[in-house]
């Protein structure tokens, strides 16, 4: 058997994806490895991804990380979910919120039931049997109670964060080093492979100083310093479905007290996000630069923010999709490095996580063997590709034709995939969810049902039920979640009480 194993990790740029890495890596390796993160202060980090999914709660209960340090010191807030505006066509506005909908009965979603209840006129629309969607726009909140029965909406609320991701990284740094992880200062000049196989040996810096190790994680974003520049592993565009390719984003003064969910508003050609902060709020408008210039998309951004602009928009360039091999050789990719997915869905720190999930669930020997490469990069390609899918949706399940960017959108030729689930859902409101994709059931059906695609009919089952039980049952849960949210607090009182960051920081 061998029983070389690999000791030596350089993480290659540092940010949210490089210090997430490091700090999980100190964390679950402990003593016996080494692990050494190469970044330099010359080096700018994006820095614009503010919103999350819930998902990484496990993540911070992975590292054992105090939720409310976390919050207080990365200037945090909760989200409940998105709000899309003008989406479908203009003056829509639906809440995909994270969390159940409804009560399931005899392993049918609730959703099933609300489908039958809504074409008899028995029910409103689906955001009113969600607890996180009628929550959110009356700005409640509250963590999951402890002194309620389990059944109730309010034992289990499912959540995410907003949070300055700068603030993140720092505080995610600070976690890393104190776990014997060493930061070396420096620009990687140099990227030595070895002759007989093409692994990466070592990399060396401005200075000289020369870095070796077994394996190599790259985090140096959008230039995939390892992965591309060194290795070649090439890249899958997904520009043919999601031709956004530009983004401007800038802090503007926080207004009025932060909502409990992220913002999206649907432009002329592409969308605004709106994350607001304890002491900020983040802003930044998407968009495809063949349907509007960059000064034009500049002016629209600027003149949508709720409060003074702190700073001049900063452009950001790039092509959404994915390289075709994340894990090459001895070098794994995470964060930019890997790919990009636009942030509709908040779904960038996501799949830093579950890169790094992934790496250490396959953690290799030294040999490196190309089986368990090869399962990881089908995996990666799998998560990127549902997530891809659900994306587009977004975009192709329109009915705006008011301009070029909308028109384009709404009669694309789509992904098979994703054809296949809109006409199944489109039939009878069914959703079968593949393997273990980052969006559930309930994330597809709020989608769907909040952009204008309306199931024919329903699944068979419900009519088990009577009509006038179906009546009461659909009412009773409304019923059951508006008394839940009138008994939350106001998520800026949940926060004063709590984590309220130092105002000094």
């Amino acid at each position: 058997m061998n029983e070389q194993t690999v000791k030596r990790i350089v993480i290659v740029g540092g940010g949210t994806a490089g210090w997430m890495a490091a700090a999980a890596m100190a964390k679950v390796l402990g003593p016996g490895y080494t692990v050494q993160l190469v970044e330099s202060e010359e080096i700018g980090t994006v820095g614009v991804g503010e919103a999350t999914v819930p998902h990484l709660k496990l993540f911070n209960n992975l590292l054992e990380i105090d939720e409310i340090e976390f919050v207080k010191r990365t200037q945090g807030t909760f989200k409940l979910g998105i709000q899309f505006n003008d989406w479908g066509q203009l003056g829509d506005s639906y809440i995909h919120g994270f969390g159940k909908i409804g009560h399931d009965v005899s392993l049918l979603p609730f959703h099933q039931f609300w489908l039958k209840a809504r074409q008899h006129g028995l029910a409103d629309e689906i955001g009113a049997y969600s607890l996180n969607t009628v929550a959110a726009p009356q700005g409640k909140f509250m963590a999951s109670a402890t002194d309620v029965p389990p059944q109730s909406p309010l034992a289990d609320i499912a959540y995410a964060y907003h949070f300055d991701a700068g603030l993140y990284a720092a505080y995610l740094r600070q976690y890393a080093e104190q776990r014997g992880v060493r930061r070396i200062e420096g620009r990687v000049e140099q990227v030595e492979l070895r002759p007989d196989d093409g692994f990466v040996e070592a990399v060396t810096l401005a200075d000289g100083q020369r870095v070796e190790g077994d394996l190599f994680i790259d985090c140096s974003g959008f230039r995939g310093l390892l992965i591309e520049q060194a290795l070649h592993a090439g890249y899958e565009s997904y520009t043919q479905w999601l031709p956004c390719d530009r983004a401007l984003a800038v802090p503007s003064e926080r207004h009025g007290p932060p909502a409990p969910f992220t913002r999206s508003t649907a432009r002329t050609a592409g969308w605004q996000w709106r994350i607001p902060l304890q002491h900020r709020t983040g802003n930044g408008y998407v968009y495809s630069s063949a349907h509007v210039g960059d000064d034009e998309a500049a002016a629209t951004l600027l003149a949508n923010l709720d409060g003074r602009a702190l700073g001049e928009p900063r452009l950001l360039r790039f092509n959404t999709g994915m390289r075709r091999r994340t894990w090459y050789r001895n070098v794994v990719a995470l964060g930019l490095a890997a790919g990009f997915m636009e942030p509709l869905e908040s779904t960038g720190i996501y799949l830093i996580q579950s890169g790094i999930a992934r790496l250490l669930n396959l953690f290799p020997r030294a040999g490196f063997s190309e089986v368990v490469a090869e399962r990881y990069n089908a995996q990666t390609r799998f998560e990127y590709e549902r997530i891809r899918d659900f994306l587009i949706l977004h975009y192709y399940a329109t009915r705006r034709d008011d301009t070029a960017f909308w028109n384009q959108c709404r009669t694309m030729a789509i992904p098979d995939t994703l054809r296949a689930n809109i006409e199944l859902f489109r039939d009878s409101g069914r959703f079968f969810r593949e393997g273990e994709e980052m969006f559930a059931q309930v994330s597809w059906v709020q989608v769907m049902l909040g952009q204008g695609i309306q199931p024919h009919s329903y699944h068979p089952l419900v009519d088990q039920m009577p009509e006038h039980e179906l009546g009461a049952f659909v009412a009773g849960v409304g019923k059951v979640i508006a008394h839940c949210v009138d008994a939350m607090p106001p998520h800026e009182a949940f926060i004063a009480r709590y984590c309220a960051a130092d105002p000094a920081a």
